[in-house]
């Protein structure tokens, strides 16, 4: 069953991958590029916040902070050893891990609020390494000066076009590792423990380690998301581990659906678009958006992609309601006229 999943979605996430290659080529426009890259960034970062969640129930409000220490690691190996790009994402993916290992094993022992504003706390300390330590990360301006980008396997992210096709590799390839994750006994183990801890421990399950293997997991793919962002911005800035990249995270679950695998990917297109788009009609963003936000909140009471799939299988089962009775009389030979 498990392999059949994942040979399922190895095809799915193939055609995603056709569709998005060749979607600059039937309409090209630069700025479509670059909101792909970005929602590709931001929708590695807003999935991975939502395994912790809407798959594990912990609502961290400092995830952000491996999205920034992605952004600057890599920048940062970059820069300053010049190694190759493979090895400078590898290494940064096992920074994030350990830091995910470290803040990990002291906050997913805590419970609801303490556990989302110690990881809140975590991320600002990080935040504040980054302004303080201006030798090293640049302070409040950020991470300048560019990254270099060696070319390797024939790859060349300084070519946009070839930035594009890896962000597009590296969204399609994350979203299956972790739809396969959540779908894997170690996926409904994790939603075990989220409904029922204690039974969980009953059974001997070992909820500690679970959750910490899963804030681990979901800190390597936030930092994924981050080598994006550090290589469309070609730098870092102090933003990405700031708390609002937390917020926006939980924003984008908001609105495209906490408890559909796909909805923060819908939810990061509806950001990406406001954004885009209020910005050129008002200089109160926050204030549309926050609007935005409590139509969502109050109106639907939750994401845009769990509405639709919640009016689909009532239509769906509706449908199979209306059909079955008289499929059932005609075959009943009982019904038969005498």
């Amino acid at each position: 069953m498990a392999r059949r999943s994942l040979a399922f979605d190895l095809v799915v996430g193939a055609v995603a991958f056709a569709v998005l290659a060749l979607l600059p080529v039937v309409w090209p426009s630069k700025a479509l590029v670059d909101f792909v890259i970005r929602g590709a960034a931001l929708g590695l970062f807003a999935t991975s916040l939502n395994v912790l969640v809407g798959y594990g129930g912990m609502v961290s409000f400092g995830h952000g902070m491996f999205f920034g220490l992605g952004a600057y690691s890599f920048a940062l190996l970059m820069q300053r050893t010049g190694m190759p790009i493979p090895a400078a994402f590898g290494l940064t993916l096992i920074l994030c891990a350990a830091l995910g290992l470290i803040v990990g094993a002291i906050c997913v022992r805590l419970k609801e609020i303490y556990f989302a504003f110690l990881t809140l706390a975590f991320q600002m300390l990080l935040h504040s390494l980054i302004i303080l330590w201006t030798p090293l990360t640049g302070g409040d301006q950020g991470l300048r000066g560019g990254i270099p980008r060696p070319p390797f396997l024939g790859i060349n992210l300084a070519n946009q076009w070839h930035l594009y096709l890896t962000s597009c590799a590296l969204l399609v390839v994350g979203l299956i590792l972790m739809h396969h994750l959540v779908q894997s006994p170690f996926g409904y183990t994790l939603r075990m423990i989220r409904d029922n801890a204690t039974r969980a421990n009953f059974l001997g399950i070992a909820a500690f380690r679970v959750r910490l293997t899963a804030f681990v997991l979901a800190g390597i793919f936030a930092g994924t998301g981050g080598v994006i962002m550090s290589l469309f911005v070609s730098g870092a800035y102090p933003e990405f581990a700031y708390w609002t990249i937390s917020g926006e995270g939980v924003f984008i679950i908001m609105l495209g659906g906490l408890n559909s695998f796909l909805g923060p990917i819908v939810g990061t297109i509806i950001l990406l678009l406001l954004n885009d788009s209020v910005t050129r009609f008002t200089e109160y963003y926050g204030l549309a958006l926050g609007i935005i936000i409590l139509i969502f909140a109050l109106g639907l009471r939750r994401g845009l992609l769990d509405v639709v799939l919640d009016g689909w299988r009532r239509h769906f089962s509706f449908a199979r309601g209306r059909v079955k009775p008289a499929a059932v009389a005609k075959a009943s030979p009982s019904q038969a006229p005498g």
